[in-house]
C-alpha cells in the first residue's frame, strides 16, 4: 500500500471516529414536558409540572410556590423537551381502574407510589419511605381516591387566602387562658403558624374563628388550660418507646413522654413531627418542652396532619363542615368518643363554646361532640 493511500485511509478512519465521538456525545431525548406550572392552580401530591425546561412531581398539596421552590414540596424530575399535553392525563392504576399494588411492609416506597393498603383504601406517598404503614403518619402518605374509570378523584383543599394577621387576637389569647404559663407564648403561637398557612385561614371569616377556637379547645383540655408543659404521670414515660421501629429511641427509652400544647407522644410521633417541621426531634425530643414556637409547631402538625385514631384531620373537620366532634375523635377519640368518656368530652365541647364566645362566632355545622 502506497503511503499516500495510506494516510487517506488513516483520514478517513480518523472522520469517522470523530463522527461516532460526537454522535456518543450527543444526549439522550430529554423527556417531554409536562403542563407548564401556573400559580393560580392547586397541586396535589403526585402532580407533575414543567418550568424552565424541568419537570417537577409534586411531593405535597402545594399552590403558589413556583418550582424548584424553597419549601421542598417540589421533586426535580430532570430536564424536559418538546412538548407535553396541555393538561396531563390524571394518574391510575391501569386502563381499567384502581389496579395499585398492594402495600407491603419493609419494602422501600419513593415519593408519588401508590398503594392499596390492607383496610381497603388507597395511599400515595408524600415521602420516601422504608414501607411505613400508610394509617400511622401521613407525613409520609396521603389517602388516594379513585373512581372505577381511573384517575385521581380527591379535592383538593381550598387555597388559603391571605387574610392578615392570626384571627385571635393576644388579648382574645389571654382571656382565653388567664392562667396559663409563661412558656406558651402568643408570640411563641404565631411564629409557629407560618408551618402551616391553611390553618385558621381556609374559608369564611367565621370558618377561621372556628377553626382556631377548636385547635385552642382542644389544647386547653390537654393541658389544663395552657399550664403543663409535659405529661404529669411520669409512670407513663418509658411506655412511649416503640422499639420496634427502624430508628428506635435514640434519646433513651422514657424520652417520647407528652410534651407541648397538644402533648406530643411516642418516638414515631416525634420522628414524623420532627421530618416535617425539619428539626430533629427524634434526637432532641426536649425542644417541645424548651422552645414555644417548636411545641406550637409540633401542634399544629398534628392537627393539620393527623387523622389519628379518626378519619381526617382536624384542620379537615373544622374547613368542611364535620364539627368540632370529629376534632375530639382525630385526637383523643378512641378514648373518649361514643360514650367512653363522656366527662373529658364535655369539657373539651365547654372550652370550645367559650371560645368561639370570646371570638363572636357560633359552634358552626356539624356535632359538637362525638
Amino acid at each position: 500500500m502506497s503511503r499516500v493511500r495510506a494516510l487517506a485511509m488513516l483520514a478517513a478512519m480518523a472522520i469517522v471516529s470523530g463522527v461516532v465521538a460526537v454522535f456518543n456525545m450527543m444526549p439522550a431525548s430529554a423527556a417531554s414536558c409536562a403542563a407548564p406550572w401556573q400559580a393560580t392552580a392547586v397541586y396535589t401530591g403526585g402532580a407533575t409540572v414543567s418550568r424552565n425546561g424541568h419537570n417537577y412531581l409534586a411531593k405535597w398539596w402545594t399552590q403558589n410556590e413556583a418550582p424548584p421552590g424553597t419549601s421542598g414540596v417540589w421533586q426535580d424530575q430532570g430536564s424536559c423537551g418538546g412538548s407535553g399535553p396541555a393538561n396531563p392525563p390524571p394518574q391510575t392504576g391501569s386502563a381499567g381502574g384502581c389496579s395499585f399494588p398492594a402495600w407491603v411492609q419493609g419494602r422501600n416506597y419513593v415519593t408519588g407510589d401508590i398503594v392499596k393498603f390492607t383496610d381497603g383504601k388507597f395511599y400515595i406517598a408524600e415521602h420516601d419511605n422504608p414501607g411505613y404503614s400508610p394509617v400511622i403518619s401521613t407525613w409520609y402518605w396521603d389517602p388516594y381516591a379513585c373512581s372505577s374509570g381511573g384517575g385521581s378523584t380527591t379535592t383538593a383543599p381550598p387555597p388559603p387566602p391571605d387574610n392578615g394577621a392570626f384571627v385571635v387576637s393576644e388579648a382574645q389569647f389571654n382571656q382565653m387562658f388567664p392562667g396559663r404559663n409563661a412558656f406558651y407564648t402568643y408570640s411563641g403561637l404565631v411564629a409557629a403558624l407560618s408551618a402551616y398557612p391553611a390553618f385558621a385561614k381556609t374559608g369564611s371569616d367565621a370558618v377561621r374563628k372556628q377553626e382556631a377556637a377548636a385547635f385552642l379547645a382542644n389544647v386547653n383540655h390537654e393541658t389544663g388550660g395552657l399550664v403543663y408543659i409535659v405529661e404529669q404521670n411520669t409512670a407513663n414515660y418509658p411506655a412511649y418507646c416503640d422499639a420496634g421501629q427502624s430508628y428506635g429511641c435514640p434519646a433513651g427509652q422514657a424520652a417520647y413522654y407528652g410534651r407541648g400544647p397538644i402533648q406530643l407522644s411516642w418516638n414515631f410521633n416525634y420522628k414524623a413531627a420532627g421530618d416535617a417541621l425539619g428539626i430533629d426531634l427524634l434526637h432532641n425530643p426536649n425542644l417541645v418542652q424548651t422552645d414555644a414556637a417548636v411545641a406550637w409547631k409540633t401542634a399544629l402538625w398534628y392537627w393539620n396532619t393527623q387523622s389519628g385514631p379518626g378519619t381526617m384531620t382536624p384542620h379537615n373537620a373544622m374547613v368542611n363542615g364535620a364539627g368540632f366532634g370529629e376534632t375530639i375523635r382525630s385526637i383523643n377519640g378512641s378514648l373518649e368518643c361514643n360514650g367512653r368518656n363522656p366527662a373529658q368530652v364535655q369539657s373539651r365541647v365547654a372550652a370550645y363554646q367559650r371560645f368561639v364566645g370570646i371570638l363572636g362566632v357560633g359552634v358552626g355545622s356539624g356535632s359538637v361532640s362525638c
